[in-house]
């Protein structure tokens, strides 16, 4: 008897039910998207013709760079699986249901890539394409089989290079619509009939062999993962997040932040973060330097203090941060973000930075959250009640489709 591939395991694990407290979690990082996308819907990409509807959405749930985010998979699962619900479904349960199930598949491979993938390949496109596969298959009539076939067929596909990161581009967003697209593609083609590899994850020319050294064993806990998502509640990459707690803490305890500090991080906050002189908005927003001055000069962190003129605006503060890497810290990473923060005399360090599970945004807190995006994109507030609404209390996944076309 052949032994069962890894996609095989994983869609018998993606066939349980989903629980009720799991739905309403589902919810919450549904508002967050929204509230993503409508503060993305007056920005460069928005003003650009990027496909139909739902591509767009893709793309705007990432711009501001507030989507949610999995630690240990090092990727953001919003902005590839809600766009990927196709409507209709069959209802609201369904639809939760499938996005449940796409998040725990997007992580489930996510988590197992090494650090040889994560150097070279964009976690969130790469895993993207087998949660979009699954979310595609909302609708509540697909089997473990056809599963098999739709992750199988994304898979073979799979990619996402950060060379992106190098360069002034789209690239980034264009990866999870393309994520979107492909596995929602997967998912209609393995419906039809199509037979996807099913050792596309561990065979010998799959996408470990051809990514990966070490790939971590695949898991199968009984709680859904999608608990284990963090919020983010500041407009920059995540992996500047535990520098601007640091930040926020230690000026807590100092009243102030003056003269020279010192930043000490995981290795991957520096190599993706460690730009002291940012020229442009996503520079800004994925800059350790600019994260501790915005805390140092103005405080806790708005969508504005990444914005141009307060770019120029705080250049002699970024002068004033250093950063390095502690190894004690990256030996903690990825299940933990930490940062260490010297100013004078004094040092504070972060373990769990603000939205992770340990320190998690309260249903409040997201709501606000979404308020907030929702003015920044120009929305009235009765929209932003809309979107609570909706998203929190809704019945009629066709309503959030139509509330979103509103707003695009």
């Amino acid at each position: 008897m052949t032994q069962g591939s890894l996609t095989e395991k994983l869609s018998a694990h993606l066939m349980r039910p989903v629980d009720e407290a799991t739905r309403q979690r589902a919810r919450l990082h549904l508002l967050d998207w929204l509230g993503c996308v409508a503060g993305a819907r007056m920005s460069g990409p928005a003003r650009k013709k990027l496909g139909d509807y739902s591509s767009r959405t893709a793309w705007l749930g990432n711009v501001l760079e507030m989507d949610d985010v999995h630690r240990t998979s090092i990727l953001h699962p919003g902005p590839v699986i809600w766009p990927s619900l196709e409507i209709p479904v069959a209802s609201m349960t369904s639809f939760l249901d499938g996005a449940v199930r796409g998040y725990e598949a997007i992580i489930a491979i996510g988590s197992t890539f090494d650090d040889r993938h994560y150097s070279f390949y964009h976690n969130t496109a790469t895993a993207g394409v087998f949660g979009a596969a699954i979310v595609s298959l909302s609708d509540g009539r697909v089997d473990a089989e056809v599963m098999v076939n739709a992750l199988g067929l994304a898979g073979s596909v799979a990619g996402g290079l950060w060379q992106m990161r190098h360069e002034q581009s789209d690239a980034k967003q264009w990866h999870i619509s393309h994520a979107h697209m492909t596995g929602v593609e997967a998912g209609m083609a393995a419906e039809d009939g199509a037979v996807g590899p099913r050792f596309i994850l561990e065979g010998p020319q799959g996408l470990y062999a051809a990514t990966c050294d070490n790939p971590k064993p695949m898991v199968f806990p009984d709680r859904w993962r999608i608990h284990d998502v963090s919020f983010k509640p500041w407009g920059a990459c995540r992996h500047a997040h535990p520098a601007i707690d640091a930040a926020l803490a230690l000026k807590a305890k100092l009243g102030s932040l003056d003269g020279d500090v010192h930043l000490e991080t995981y290795a991957d906050a520096i190599n993706f973060c460690d730009r002291p002189d940012p020229q442009t908005l996503i520079d800004a927003k994925f800059s350790l330097q600019h994260a501790v001055a915005i805390v140092a000069e103005r405080g806790i962190p708005q969508l504005a203090d990444f914005e141009p003129d307060m770019i120029a605006a705080l250049a002699e503060a970024r002068k004033l941060v250093s950063v390095s890497e502690a190894e004690d810290i990256t030996a903690r990473y990825p299940e933990r973000y930490g940062a260490r923060l010297h100013c004078g005399s004094e040092t504070i360090e972060i373990t769990d930075t603000l939205g992770d599970p340990e320190r998690p945004l309260s249903q409040d807190g997201v709501i606000d959250k979404a308020r907030t995006l929702i003015a920044w994109g120009e929305l009235p507030e009765q929209e932003a009640d809309r979107a609570i609404d909706l998203a929190l209390k809704g019945d009629d996944p066709a309503a959030i489709q139509n509330m979103l076309k509103d707003w695009l």
